[in-house]
């Protein structure tokens, strides 16, 4: 009987502790570990890239950064490729995704977002001697480029386009400029940003998206964790009070997005 009740108070002083772990709300675990784990690609600039040094960079990596200071911790990046980051979020290998993932009604049935951090139309992008895509409609039929589960993707796809898989934007850029597709659909930002680079590339913007489905971006988090989600959105309000957010897009974009 000793030997019962022994078993018996260990087991409940074990299902104790687990019950306590398990009702410790995300937030409260990201600041015991004093890490604030963030899934992105790192190959996706100007939002998530690595510099000429190898440093890993770019704005959506100075908002992880930012928002992390704000939550008292230290931002811990872990990369990966866009098609199977969302589901390192779901096996817990971080707290959140942030890369420039669109707030769709399909992803929030599942996950929960933050509020919107940037906004970027979806553009559709040929070559500069094409003169027979003029508008998304135009799609139907012709090949483009993009990564399979993107919102850009889908956008591809919902107007007939064949989708040629790649791993981001600069392999889908290098299919159009070489002919094996004819077209793809991506952030107009993105965009900016390489004619920036390279200013002589021969592709161009055909048409223009503004649907907030695929321009609106936060930051992505499991559900069932609104003290995290909480505590984010204030993080995104007090960088954009206190000039943060300005300065970070102004060092990317050259411009003040803060007000979007």
């Amino acid at each position: 009987m000793k030997l019962f009740r022994t078993l018996l108070v260990a087991g409940l002083v074990q299902a104790a502790a687990l019950s306590a772990a398990h009702a410790q709300s995300g937030l409260d675990q990201i600041k015991s570990a004093g890490v604030f784990k963030i899934g992105t690609e790192g190959t996706y600039a100007p939002f998530t890239f690595h510099d000429a040094s190898g440093q890993l960079t770019g704005f959506d990596v100075d908002i992880g950064r930012a928002i992390a200071d704000r939550l008292g911790v230290k931002a811990q990046f872990v990369e990966g490729k866009w098609d199977g980051l969302i589901a390192g979020l779901d096996a817990k290998r971080y707290d959140a995704v942030i890369n420039q993932v669109g707030i769709t009604d399909a992803r929030r049935a599942k996950y929960d977002f933050s509020d919107p951090y940037i906004s970027s139309a979806a553009v559709l992008i040929v070559r500069d001697d094409n003169t027979s895509i003029k508008s998304f409609a135009d799609l139907k039929g012709k090949k483009s480029a993009n990564t399979l589960t993107s919102n850009f993707g889908k956008l591809a796809q919902s107007h007939g386009a064949e989708v040629v898989a790649v791993q981001g934007f600069n392999e889908a850029i290098d299919l159009l400029t070489s002919g094996r597709v004819e077209a793809t659909v991506n952030d107009n930002l993105s965009f900016l940003d390489f004619k920036k680079q390279k200013p002589n590339a021969r592709v161009k913007i055909a048409a223009t998206d503004k649907t907030a489905e695929f321009s609106n971006s936060g930051v992505l988090i499991r559900k069932g964790n609104p003290e995290l989600q909480a505590a984010i959105n204030k993080a995104l309000a007090d960088i954009k009070a206190d000039g943060t957010y300005k300065t970070i897009s102004v060092k990317y974009f050259g411009t003040d997005l803060s007000a979007q």
